[in-house]
């Protein structure tokens, strides 16, 4: 076995792409780093090397350990690499927005003052009655 292999076939190999076309075009538009530099399609992988893959806007970071003399099953492809990305960070939740109908209009007179007491601006300014 060969201590090296081009790039574009280990992210073939390892089923990253589905076709080493496809593995090549994303070496071509820069999203595959070897060691923190952009690697070209026919730049070598060794065992011990950093691969960074950018899939889907998501920046996959994996640890050559062993190379592919060919494609096989996803179960022989997981033997190849080790997975250094991290866990994603909890998605933070917003409170909901006030939702109005598309083309519902302006609020009512009644609906306004729901929203301003929903936002605590209760105040009844010049009300009648007083003088």
């Amino acid at each position: 076995m060969s201590e090296s292999v081009r790039v574009d076939a280990w992210v073939w190999g390892v089923r990253l792409a589905k076709t080493r076309s496809q593995a090549t075009a994303h070496c071509r538009a820069g999203h595959v780093r070897i060691n923190g530099s952009t690697a070209k399609a026919s730049q070598p992988v060794r065992l011990g090397d950093e691969v960074r893959v950018r899939l889907n806007g998501f920046d996959k970071i994996y640890r050559v350990t062993g190379l592919p003399t060919r494609r096989g099953s996803a179960t022989e492809a997981a033997k190849h690499f080790e997975d250094l990305t991290p866990p994603p960070l909890p998605r933070v939740e917003r409170p909901a927005d006030i939702v109005r109908d598309r083309g519902a209009g302006r609020p009512t007179k009644r609906e306004r003052r729901e929203i301003d007491r929903l936002r605590g601006r209760d105040e009844r300014p010049g009300e009648f009655g007083t003088l």
